[in-house]
């Protein structure tokens, strides 16, 4: 499916003033970014402005600050050091995002310039999409350009308040995330199979429904699959539970064995006594949890199950772990699902990591390289695989 937006090739930015919304949300330890994957999954963009004589102003949020002013661990300065250490640009930090400070460092930007504006969100204001704001960032440019794929659900001052003043348009990052996500669900090589872990079957629900309609293996993990348990009447011990999704869970059930989608469960069960890193595991069947035992990873039955459907297939879509991974003892189900998925692109088939916990897995095992696509999105990614509009894109300009 083509991307249906304007994209920054569709732009003249020949000596413009180029506003772009990047998502430079990045984990930051002591002022450090120790992990930089959406610091160069922007750079594309960046690089096309400069090259193509624009003067190019960056904006982005990071973290979440109360909104009333700068607070130091929020900054963004550590993080126009790493854009500059990346690219071999000059990347000029500007310490302000509304004010005088601001738009004087605008005014004296020449072309192929690149400066960075400090924390978004240091005024309540962004988040709640007010129209001054959008007015103030507009006035900084001649051209909008949106390339924060992770913040595109999000109808915040930032995303969507430019495209109202000035002519929008998409960056290469957020064109490629909306078409590889959006083409995997309109003519999937088969078979596909989709994986979705995580805590809450309530959080995913539209995911996993809209999964059951595109899927021909649907591969549940994590602390939702007790959920799915208790639809089947199975106990589940003091394992993570929605008693209010439990009938959801069973139509969904119903849904795709009517679908002809076959949903694998866990079979068996790494579970604790409590919920901590020196809690001791033992391996039980998935109908023989005791009463105070909590699931924290999926077994050994159940990996080798798992991994068997995911190296038959042409097309994986992966959101969500099979366990508390952060957790050495109980990463063993994550790791060994992504392994088995690494190898389908290897195989020559498609790899989707549809961002959140999943892309940490991958980073933690080494495995970022042997993916398809990663995507950078974590909630922006579920919004678009549920079929949903998001604002941000619906605001730049028709192709």
């Amino acid at each position: 499916m083509a991307f249906t937006k304007k994209t920054v090739r569709d732009a003249d930015v020949d000596g413009k003033r180029v506003l772009v919304r990047v998502d430079f949300n990045v984990p930051l330890k002591d002022g450090v970014v120790t992990d930089d994957t959406r610091v160069r999954a922007a750079i594309p963009t960046i690089t096309y402005l400069k090259e193509h004589n624009a003067k190019v102003i960056l904006m982005s949020h990071l973290g979440r600050p109360d909104g009333t002013g700068y607070q130091e661990e929020f900054s963004l300065k550590s993080v126009a050091a790493k854009l500059a250490e990346l690219t071999g640009y000059a990347v000029t930090f500007v310490p302000d995002t509304y004010g005088q400070v601001a738009a004087d460092a605008v005014a004296a930007m020449q072309p192929g310039d690149v400066a960075l504006l400090e924390n978004v969100r240091f005024d309540k204001r962004e988040k709640k999409n007010d129209p001054e704001i959008a007015k103030t960032l507009a006035s900084y440019g001649d051209v909008f350009v949106l390339d924060a794929f992770g913040t595109a659900h999000r109808a915040q001052g930032s995303v969507v308040g430019p495209a109202q003043f000035l002519p929008a348009y998409a960056g290469f990052l957020l064109e490629k995330e909306v078409d590889t996500l959006t083409s995997i669900f309109a003519d999937p090589a088969r078979p596909f199979v989709a994986i979705v872990g995580g805590s809450k079957v309530s959080s995913k629900i539209g995911v996993l429904d809209h999964l059951i309609d595109s899927a021909d293996t649907l591969i549940i993990g994590g602390g939702m699959a007790y959920t799915f348990f208790l639809a089947r009447g199975c106990t589940v011990g003091t394992s993570l539970q929605e008693p209010d999704w439990i009938e959801r869970a069973g139509e969904m059930l119903k849904k795709a064995e009517a679908k002809g989608c076959k949903v694998l469960l866990p079979v068996d069960n790494v579970v604790a006594d409590h919920f901590g890193e020196d809690a001791t595991g033992e391996v039980v069947d998935s109908d023989k949890i005791p009463d105070d035992r909590m699931g924290m990873d999926v077994g050994p039955k159940t990996v080798a199950n798992y991994a068997e459907a995911i190296r038959g297939a042409k097309t994986v879509f992966w959101n969500g772990p099979m366990g508390v991974f952060e957790f050495d003892q109980f990463a063993k189900g994550t790791e060994a699902v992504a392994r088995a998925v690494a190898e389908v692109k290897a195989a020559g088939g498609t790899s989707i990591i549809g961002g959140g916990d999943s892309v940490a897995a991958i980073n933690k095992f080494g495995l970022a390289d042997k993916m398809s696509w990663i995507s950078t999105g974590g909630g922006a990614s579920m919004e678009l695989v549920e079929g949903k509009a998001l604002p941000g894109v619906e605001a730049l300009l028709d192709a």
